[in-house]
């Protein structure tokens, strides 16, 4: 059995319930290994140690072998951090560039495991992948943003947790400028209020008690204007806007010998919570935040990513995903920010980023800016891949990749846009292909090379292999990470 311990601070800069808060050991219970393991990790996500060790020796004092003394020892890291990170970054829309972050860290800012980080991010980025949008697709941001994380939750003490996780309270506040150049320059504005826990060993779950976004639209370009100008719905979910946004994420992960599984579920809403204090107020029409209109709309998506190891290091990985956004009350558009797209390194491969959908609505060839108009408000996508190992850190894969955007209001400016059960099959684009993969545990750098097989939109050919030709029907994508 375990003995009590004595603790002391040096230096003493904690509070006092947050050291034996991270210790699973308790006087007059047998020892575990597993109660040693808990310890460490508990200590270690406190962040502000740099070395723990935990020793176990007989208690010579009263000269009886069941008992044991647990000395915990540990070194304090540098309270204060400034650090210089050069990245190179992978995004979900494709966008692939190099980037630049300063940042500075207090690891302990009010003596119990406080996190404060505040960051300067430069960033610029091009999209990866054959077709006619990469070439105009390109953006640089800047972003200034500070969070405040507490090794604990500050809230009541009925939301369900782990005992053997830390749990975070996370105050965010930043500001970001994104300019895309010959078409437009946005500001954003957020401050937020969240709460990350684990309820078991398998689920954690994050809740967004409030986050405020103000998106500003600083600078628009002629060309741009003109698009707005020909597609009204998309230049409403352009407009400086105000998203008052609560939100919670459900997360299930689980790893087998033989399996894994990967259950996702995110659900927020945005401007109920204000809309219903000026209805109880008597306020009617369109209201304001700060005389700017707020945006009002429910968001959810989910999807599940299943794993079946075939052999040694052969894997079957499938992912199955879809979501949907509905704008009502105080907008009419869902804000172009929280819209779906199709097309990509981490969707349907054999298509650029925003150049299918939604449903078998196609942009003008002429308009080599269109993406702006394929967006949708409902999505589904399905992937199946084959991971195989090749030589050393050098993986393969194939894939095939099935998926699209849709529209769940009828938009005239964007014809076959609609979500429809007796066209949804035929909307949805196929792409299958090959990639290869370099996975060094830590990083992994990976190349698809998608084939197309079906578009959703009338390419001028007939039957259900309808591309316009092999050579136009490539997409190369360079990203990192997996795709799921």
């Amino acid at each position: 059995t375990a003995k009590g311990t004595l603790i002391r601070y040096l230096p003493s800069r904690l509070r006092d319930g947050l050291i034996p808060s991270c210790i699973a050991f308790r006087e007059g219970r047998t020892f575990s290994v597993r109660q040693m393991n808990a310890t460490q990790t508990r200590l270690a996500r406190l962040g502000i140690f740099n070395n723990i060790n935990i020793n176990v020796i007989p208690d010579t004092l009263r000269k009886n072998d069941n008992l044991l003394n647990v000395v915990i020892e540990c070194t304090y890291d540098k309270p204060l951090e400034a650090s210089v990170e050069a990245n190179v970054s992978s995004k979900s829309n494709s966008y692939l560039g190099p980037g630049v972050t300063l940042g500075l860290t207090n690891r302990n800012l009010f003596g119990g495991g406080e996190l404060l980080t505040v960051s300067l991010t430069g960033a610029y980025e091009w999209q990866t992948g054959s077709g006619r949008h990469n070439s105009v697709f390109n953006s640089y941001e800047i972003g200034l943003n500070a969070t405040l994380a507490f090794p604990r939750l500050l809230a009541p003490r009925f939301i369900p947790r782990s005992r053997r996780e830390l749990s975070w309270t996370k105050i965010s506040l930043g500001a970001d400028l994104l300019n895309r150049p010959h078409y437009f320059k946005l500001s954003q504005f957020n401050a937020g209020l969240s709460y990350d826990w684990q309820s078991s060993k398998y689920i954690s779950n994050t809740f967004t008690l409030f986050k405020l976004t103000y998106n500003k639209l600083q600078h628009t370009t002629p060309v741009f204007d003109s698009i707005m100008n020909a597609n009204p719905a998309i230049a409403l979910s352009f407009q400086s806007q105000y998203i008052p946004q609560m939100s919670y994420s459900f997360v299930y992960d689980r790893t087998m010998r033989k399996n894994t599984i990967n259950v996702q579920f995110t659900l927020q809403e945005a401007g109920n919570v204000f809309w219903s204090i000026y209805e109880l107020c008597g306020k009617k029409g369109e209201k304001t935040l700060f005389r700017t209109p707020f945006s009002q709309f429910v968001k959810g998506y989910a999807q599940v990513v299943y794993g079946r190891r075939l052999g040694g290091n052969h894997w079957l990985v499938s992912r199955l995903g879809s979501g949907a956004a509905y704008a009502y009350g105080n907008s009419s558009q869902v804000p172009y920010s929280e819209q779906f797209y199709c097309g990509g390194a981490n969707s349907v491969r054999a298509f650029t980023v925003r150049s299918i959908g939604p449903g078998s609505y196609r942009a003008p060839a002429d308009q080599i800016n269109g993406y702006f108009d394929q967006t949708g408000t409902f999505t589904f996508i399905a992937n199946t891949e084959y991971r195989f190992p090749i030589l050393g850190p050098l993986h393969g894969a194939v894939f095939l990749d099935a998926g699209n955007v849709w529209t769940l209001k009828n938009e005239p400016s964007r014809p076959g846009g609609q979500l429809r059960a007796k066209t949804f099959f035929k909307d949805l684009a196929l792409g299958t292909g090959v990639g290869l993969r370099f996975d060094i545990s830590m990083l992994v750098i990976r190349g698809d090379l998608g084939i197309g097989i079906h578009a959703p939109y009338d390419t001028g050919k007939r039957g259900y292999y309808n591309m316009e030709s092999f050579k136009k029907s490539l997409a190369f994508h360079l990203a990192i990470g997996y795709p799921f």
